[in-house]
């Protein structure tokens, strides 16, 4: 069990954490992780395979590599033989699947979640283990992807494809490629159709937002092309300037659909995160510390917050779940304002391979 004196530097963060309260924080997801590696939203409830990774890369961080390395071999046992994982698993059972429908962001985040692993651990033996995974995920979430280079959603239980792409999906999708990538690159197997393939989503994200759905009152659709590598510079920073009035409520954090009066923990941490890759780690430092009313006495984390209503009595923490992917997701912004090595590899892009846009505009 992760205790103050061994939590790293790294995790601490004036007006965020402290070591005894990020050693909490840590404690929390520990305590939400079953035995055979499985992290549920909170126990009793579901898993779904992108927030599950996103709590194993939170543990990471914090040196507890052995219970990160559990979850990552709980999705390789699991995997669907056409390569991807069921939408959502009651209380992490692969038994009690809730939803079959294949989502194609969450199918592709191993990817990432494996990469941070590798860089956080230097195992070469884990990354050997999770390359068949990794490439059969990998090559599920390029059987949707559309012509105009968008990723679609996912294919229903049947298998029928979704063809419709989602903004925020197809930018998560992004950044998994390019670490895909790089462990293929690692283990000396290039994988030049994915190298195009990231380039054609890169283009359509950028270029294209007709593309996709319109999911425009959404906060992840405003920051995700900027938090998964698609959107960078100059272009960045307009994207951000652009709606930050729209969906920052100052001093609360950020808001997850507009114009609904509800700040959410865990959209606000990837907006710090968003903010960190640009270089604007004053203001990501002050979105951590605007959420910190959203702490429970535990450790963990709400997820969010009604902050206007009819009466003062109807302002509240909504829902009334503390779930370890919002923890999980502060534990991640915290380690990348801290410099910690893998997180900023994988959140940051430099060393990240970028994949080949296509020649002209398509």
């Amino acid at each position: 069990m992760t205790s103050p004196e061994r939590i790293a530097e790294h995790l601490v963060l004036p007006g965020v954490l402290t070591a005894e309260q990020a050693a909490e924080t840590v404690a929390g997801i520990l305590a939400v992780q079953r035995e055979d590696g499985a992290i549920p939203w909170f126990r009793g409830h579901h898993l779904d395979p992108w927030d599950h990774t996103e709590a194993a890369m939170a543990l990471d961080t914090a040196g507890e590599h052995a219970a990160a390395a559990r979850a990552y071999e709980w999705l390789a046992r699991h995997q669907n033989a056409d390569g991807s994982w069921c939408a959502a698993y009651h209380d992490g059972d692969p038994e009690q699947v809730t939803d079959r429908s294949r989502e194609s962001n969450f199918v592709a985040y191993i990817a990432v979640g494996v990469w941070h692993h590798y860089l956080s651990t230097g195992d070469d033996a884990f990354l050997d283990r999770m390359w068949p995974a990794v490439y059969a995920a990998v090559e599920f979430v390029l059987g949707l992807q559309q012509p105009g280079g968008q990723i679609g959603w996912k294919r229903e239980p049947d298998g029928t494809p979704v063809d419709d792409a989602l903004l925020t999906g197809s930018s998560s999708i992004h950044q998994a490629l390019r670490c895909a990538l790089a462990i293929a690159e690692v283990r000396e197997e290039p994988q030049p159709d994915w190298e195009l393939a990231a380039g054609a989503l890169r283009h359509a994200i950028r270029r294209h937002p007709e593309r996709f759905l319109d999911k425009s009152r959404y906060s992840m659709d405003w920051y995700y092309p900027v938090l998964g590598g698609a959107v960078t510079g100059a272009e960045a920073q307009a994207r951000i300037e652009a709606d930050w009035d729209r969906f920052v409520v100052p001093g609360l954090g950020v808001r997850c659909v507009v114009p609904n009066p509800w700040v959410t923990g865990g959209e606000s941490c990837e907006l710090a995160l968003a903010l960190w890759a640009m270089g604007e780690s004053d203001r990501a430092l002050t979105v951590l510390k605007d959420i910190q009313h959203l702490r429970a006495g535990n450790g963990m984390y709400w997820t969010g917050y009604v902050f206007e209503g009819a009466t003062e009595s109807d302002k509240a923490v909504w829902p009334e779940e503390q779930t370890a992917w919002t923890a999980g997701s502060l534990l991640l912004a915290v380690a990348a304002l801290g410099g910690e090595e893998a997180t900023v590899a994988v959140f940051g892009g430099e060393r990240l391979p970028s994949g080949l846009e296509p020649d002209c505009c398509v």
